[in-house]
């Protein structure tokens, strides 16, 4: 830490010569010290100012160190504390730490324990610094409706993006699960945008999308001659990702002897050109996606298992869309109101039966039906105002026409026990008889 950066300190003893020496030997190394002279007045400061650690002396009058430990975790105050303590109130002191001090220095203040204190507050502060930047990460998450090109601001989502924030700095390779349509995709383009990445290529690869042969020369390209017709070398997606980010999606839809080059690639770091014969580094992070049970996947070998441990250092699981219910309505504005300007009309949002139908539905394809859906819906509105019928799709339209006509049938109309719905008798069925004639 710079001696010229400064960091505000609260030095809390009712001893003069303490609270002075102290305040001296730390605003010598370059922090903002402020002097209490008991528990109280530190406790008023802490809550009127922001202190990144708190020197506390154990035995203080009107709040002891203890009280005032306890009295920081009561109001939410993140100041780290360090108690100050002679050697009859190690043991107090101690227990301090069990409920959340940072640490405990013993007096007297020699030059020895000075030294320690000055290796022990930098610490300090860099655990309050760590922590107030995950709080102002939580607080600006809390109110986030938009996280790149992921829209949420559920409970979940927020859950989403935190692991996102806290992934995308680092090199680990990320897994992504989840159904279909629910924006796995979105989610390894952000944390691609968000890594030292972000300025390298993104290359996407659905994995069951191509046969075989195909998927492997995406892979890992040919050189020319290495097959009829490779009239031309071709790089795979290994090389055309070097110094960026390779999506791969439906990772577990992969034949398994591919799985096996891949993870040949990923642990040297290399490939080898279908027809080739030398190594080609490449400089590249791995984000995998599936939709598939994973234990499943894993028991019944369709995902080998030392391919998960290198995918999976960390697991992102993306909620589906009725499970987080609250962001349906977001996504539907936002929907509307982006196909509205492409398609060059003036809706103003859903009607009630919309909304209603909106809500109701339980979507199985995530957001990506729910993204079709509204743009099938300013595609075929006639109004300012989206309808039901807009937004439906025809086989439930169709489903919803039948269901209420069949309601408002007269029960005369109904088909009676015995006939049919055109109100004839229905013929008995002839009783089958056995050998013997009896029934």
């Amino acid at each position: 830490m710079a001696a010229s950066t400064k960091h505000r300190i609260i030095v809390a003893d009712d001893e003069h010569a303490i609270t002075q020496g102290l305040s001296a030997i730390l605003s010598d190394e370059g922090y903002d010290v402020s002097i209490c002279a008991d528990g109280q007045k530190a406790l008023d400061e802490l809550q009127s100012g922001d202190y990144g650690v708190v020197l506390a002396d154990l035995m203080m009058p009107k709040v002891d160190g203890l009280s005032l430990l306890k009295a920081l975790q009561d109001k939410g105050i993140p100041t780290e504390c360090i108690i100050i303590t002679g050697q009859a109130t190690v043991d107090s002191a101690v227990q301090a730490m069990r409920e959340g001090a940072y640490d405990y220095i013993e007096k007297p203040l020699n030059s020895e324990k000075l030294n320690r204190l000055k290796a022990l507050i930098p610490k300090a502060l860099e655990k309050y610094a760590i922590g107030q930047k995950n709080r102002e990460l939580a607080s600006r998450l809390e109110t986030l409706t938009h996280y790149g090109e992921l829209t949420g601001q559920s409970e979940e989502m927020r859950a989403v993006y935190q692991i996102i924030d806290a992934v995308a700095p680092s090199s680990a390779s990320v897994l992504i699960l989840g159904e279909s349509g629910t924006g796995k995709e979105l989610v390894a383009r952000a944390v691609h945008s968000k890594s030292d990445r972000a300025k390298g290529p993104f290359f996407a690869l659905n994995c069951a999308a191509l046969p075989k042969d195909i998927l492997e020369n995406e892979l890992f390209g040919h050189e020319k001659g290495a097959f009829t017709g490779s009239i031309n070398e071709k790089p795979g997606a290994f090389e055309m990702a070097d110094g960026g980010t390779i999506f791969l999606d439906e990772v577990a839809e992969m034949p398994t002897d591919i799985q096996v080059k891949l993870l040949r690639a990923i642990e040297s770091r290399s490939v080898r050109r279908l027809g080739g014969k030398k190594e080609i580094a490449v400089d590249i992070r791995i984000v995998a996606a599936t939709n598939m049970d994973l234990q499943k996947a894993l028991e019944e070998g369709e995902l080998r298992e030392d391919l998960y441990y290198r995918l999976a250092v960390v697991e992102l699981f993306l909620p589906a869309l009725r499970e987080r219910v609250s962001d349906i309505q977001l996504l539907a504005n936002e929907f509307l109101l982006r196909f509205s300007r492409q398609n060059s009309k003036q809706l103003t949002g859903f009607d009630e039966d919309a909304w209603a139908w909106i809500h109701a539905y339980h979507w199985p394809g995530n957001v990506r039906e729910l993204k079709n859906a509204v743009e099938r819906a300013v595609i075929m509105a006639r109004g300012t105002v989206v309808t039901a019928q807009d937004i439906m799709p025809r086989h439930l339209r169709l489903a919803a026409a039948a269901a209420a006509v069949a309601a408002a049938a007269p029960a005369s109309d109904k088909a009676a026990p015995g006939k049919t719905a055109a109100g004839k008798t229905a013929a008995k069925p002839k009783s089958k008889t056995t050998r013997t004639g009896k029934r």
